[in-house]
């Protein structure tokens, strides 16, 4: 398996570059098909919903694959390693998916629905709106397996999904331009600000979602 450059390491020649590039593409690109697996799932769901419910729990769907530079960076910062199975093995969001719901029961529903199907194995939960981060953040993240059918063969590709209400993901928007604006060296109010949003958005979704029985009952 090819192993991705060191700063220490000597010159490499034109050809090397050329093929470690190659493999570098392979390589991503077996998480992006990871990723369309993920959304043809989600999609099924969402269009099932719409017509046997007339209801549709997802908001919004979005994806990414980290670019080389980004995945390297990563590299570097939690000392994996510099080979591709290594890299495999410890980096699980190379290929990420954020589903964002209207409710938290949603959420919980669109998780269980998608880690229950016989071609998706979890790796990993962390419920972050159990329990939140002590900065306020709230969302549920699972790292999960799916195969993907190559002409090679199959292989098994990690993808992190992240669920989250609409208030969620707005708390967490705002929280990440604040962080990079300041270098990660947030001033303390802000921080007591960040929270307490955090909790008005806890508050704002229980509403909606009380709401929303109301309106439509408990299966709603």
């Amino acid at each position: 398996m090819a192993t991705l450059g060191h700063a220490s390491a000597p010159p490499v020649t034109a050809d090397q570059v050329k093929a470690l590039r190659q493999d570098i593409q392979r390589f991503l690109l077996q998480y992006e098909f990871g990723l369309r697996e993920i959304e043809t799932k989600l999609s099924i769901l969402r269009d099932e919903f719409l017509e046997l419910h007339d209801y549709n729990p997802i908001e919004h769907v979005s994806s990414r694959v980290k670019s080389p530079e980004s995945l390297l960076e990563k590299v570097a910062r939690k000392g994996v390693a510099r080979d591709l199975d290594s890299i495999r093995a410890h980096i699980t969001d190379i290929a990420g998916v954020r589903v964002t719901c209207s409710f938290v029961a949603d959420v919980h529903r669109l998780f269980s629905l998608l880690t229950q199907q016989d071609d998706v194995t979890v790796r990993e939960v962390k419920d972050y709106i159990a329990h939140p981060k002590p900065n306020g953040y709230q969302s549920l993240h699972a790292v999960i397996e799916i195969p993907v059918f190559l002409s090679t063969g199959r292989t098994s590709v990690p993808v992190e999904v992240q669920f989250r209400t609409i208030a969620m993901d707005f708390w967490a928007s705002l929280e990440h331009k604040i962080y990079y604006k300041y270098d990660a060296a947030v001033p303390d109010q802000l921080t007591t600000e960040l929270r307490e949003a955090a909790s008005t958005a806890a508050e704002l979704d229980a509403r909606m979602a009380r709401l929303h029985r109301q309106i439509h009952g408990p299966q709603g």
